[in-house]
């Protein structure tokens, strides 16, 4: 363990008590990576998204009453196409007499007001510009009714004063729990639109209830007559719009968005190795992942309740900056075990508490702060040392951009001789260092 002078590129900023940690770093040499791509042929892939999204709205038609003001949903959520989805439904409402807002769905994010989910919304390049009508934002609910249990179900006031709502949003599988509806249109619907309020009334429950307890608020709010129905996006292994698909109000929450999610489960980009000793992850934030980082990418589900996954088995894993699209809400970064201490300075602990606190069970583990290095390099060397790989000349790192890009991937010589053998990789590049002379993760356009 060396403990030399710190780098005075290493941060600017105040660590506090962290700044204990300069100058501290693990012995040892990280073994050079590679780069290599997982080759996905025939991936099923929407072209033309906007023509998509507005042939599936054809039988709303008669549906939307001449001057009606009807609400359309933008979540939190990094979807390739969210803007082009968005603004072919407000375009479409607009062609059949409707007079079209739009509205964050977002539950607490952004710090759980008004303005921090317009802005978080505009980081997304949602904006009254980009979607052609207004964006009208707010925190207040009002409770449409009680579950069984006594939970209350918030909704949206402005949504509420509305003459109806076009839910828009990805399909996916979530990363707390699985079940027959988990991330998409039922959960815009009961959480995003609970704003703060109504997600923590349902997330209060436990995550083992969470799913059942958003199908049932979602009917709940269908049943009161103003949901018209929801545009679902599922996005291939490229992150890129598979198909835009049309669930009418009856299908929220019930089977028709349970075929979607098997769909979009198929579809899903997953990392190509079952057992790593260490990830390196240079990204993570809400726009990538509800989780900052998704769970079921890297087999880590940390939520008191809810059972592992069985694979892929990861020993450690670093993550190193925080999107600008989260806007310092570091909520997830729990899932990690080592961090640079740079990261320190991109976190607003309120924002991400506020999360975490409204996640309920999903918010205990993964708040938590993971080890913090005095950069990139010492972060990696840490936790290689914690892996368990007593030989790193057989160590199986991988790095990936995000949870959302796992199929191009930096390896070490062991991973890369067993890329070399399977049809589904290729070999992208030359080897190299991870991270540089100053302690940073090298760029991927390097070759």
């Amino acid at each position: 363990m060396s403990g030399g002078p710190a780098d005075p590129s290493a941060g600017t900023g105040a660590w506090g008590p962290f700044e204990a940690i300069r100058g501290l770093r693990p012995d040892g040499v990280i073994p050079q990576v590679t780069t290599i791509r997982r080759l996905l042929p025939d991936v099923p892939t929407e072209h033309d998204p906007y023509a998509a999204a507005q042939a599936a709205l054809a039988p709303l038609a008669g549906s939307v009453a001449p001057g009606a003001r009807i609400a359309v949903t933008a979540g939190s959520r990094g979807i390739h196409d969210l803007v082009v989805v968005v603004r072919a439904a407000v375009d479409w409402l607009r062609s059949v007499g409707a007079e079209p807002f739009v509205v964050p769905a977002m539950g607490s994010h952004a710090g759980a007001t008004a303005e921090g989910q317009r802005e978080m919304l505009a980081g997304l390049g949602v904006t009254p510009e980009s979607v052609g009508c207004p964006i009208e934002a707010t925190m207040e609910t009002v409770v449409v009714g009680t579950l069984p249990d006594g939970t209350p179900v918030h909704h949206d006031a402005v949504v509420a004063k509305a003459d109806g709502v076009l839910l828009v949003n990805r399909v996916k599988p979530h990363t707390d729990f699985h079940g027959p509806v988990e991330s998409g249109l039922a959960k815009i619907l009961a959480i995003g639109l609970g704003n703060r309020q109504g997600a923590a009334a349902l997330h209060a429950g436990g995550i083992p209830l969470l799913g059942t307890s958003i199908e049932a608020a979602a009917r709940m709010i269908v049943d009161a007559g103003k949901v018209l129905g929801g545009l679902a996006i599922l996005e291939n292994a490229h992150e890129k719009t598979a198909a835009v698909e049309l669930v009418v109000a009856e299908g929220i929450g019930r089977a028709a968005e349970t075929v979607l999610l098997q769909r979009a489960g198929s579809l899903m980009a997953r990392l190509p190795f079952d057992s790593l000793d260490v990830l390196v992850v240079d990204e993570m934030g809400k726009d990538k992942s509800g989780a900052g980082m998704d769970t079921n990418v890297l087999g880590r589900c940390w939520v008191h309740g809810i059972p592992e996954f069985e694979s892929p088995s990861i020993a450690t894993v670093t993550v190193h900056r925080l999107s600008e699209a989260s806007h310092g809400n570091a909520s997830g970064l729990g899932l990690a075990d080592v961090m640079p201490a740079r990261l320190l300075e991109q976190i607003d602990l309120r924002t991400s508490y506020v999360n975490a606190l409204t996640s309920g069970a999903g918010g205990a583990r993964r708040s938590r702060l993971p080890m913090v290095m005095e950069d990139d390099a010492a972060a990696v060397l840490a936790a290689v040392t914690m892996s368990g790989r007593r030989d790193w000349s057989s160590l199986r790192l991988a790095r990936i951009r995000d949870t959302l890009s796992p199929n191009e991937l930096m390896v070490t010589p062991a991973l890369l001789t067993e890329a070399a053998d399977r049809f589904d990789l290729e070999i992208a590049g030359t080897a190299r260092d991870l991270t540089d002379a100053t302690g940073s993760l090298t760029s991927w356009g390097e070759r």
